[in-house]
């Protein structure tokens, strides 16, 4: 097994913040009542992406090494906490999260450095995800 690059821990911590504070920002959005009955948020497809990436970095660095446990299940739930309005919201959040990590564990069976490319290019992703959803949907 490939030891885990040290560089993707660091760059694995600029995705946490901005999905933390994504959580905290949603769980007191959509006021609107017709955002509420239609259940959609303008946000949705980027909110699903990073749900996706959430559950392959999930699976990934699992798969190389990483021992952290449930770290990036956790940070999905907390996503689901604060974006997880409806029974309908939770299952979408879910089914990407799902999606992102069954894809995934298709693909690879080792941690290899094609694996290893594919969490950093995850983790920039779900890190420019997140901070560009912060500043387009600001408090």
């Amino acid at each position: 097994m490939r030891k885990p690059d040290r560089n993707v821990k660091r760059r694995s911590r600029y995705l946490v913040a901005p999905v933390l504070a994504l959580s905290v920002l949603f769980s007191g959005a959509g006021g609107s009542s017709v955002m509420a009955a239609s259940d959609t948020k303008p946000y949705d497809d980027r909110l699903m992406r990073l749900s996706e990436i959430l559950g392959a970095v999930h699976y990934l660095r699992e798969l190389c090494g990483a021992n952290e446990g449930q770290y990036w299940r956790d940070r999905m739930r907390d996503l689901m906490d604060a974006e997880g309005s409806t029974a309908l919201r939770r299952a979408k959040l879910t089914r990407a999260f799902n999606q992102g990590y069954r894809s995934y564990s298709r693909t690879y069976n080792t941690c290899s450095p094609s694996a290893q490319t594919a969490i950093n290019r995850f983790l920039s992703e779900g890190s420019e995800l997140s901070d560009g959803l912060l500043k387009a949907f600001p408090n």
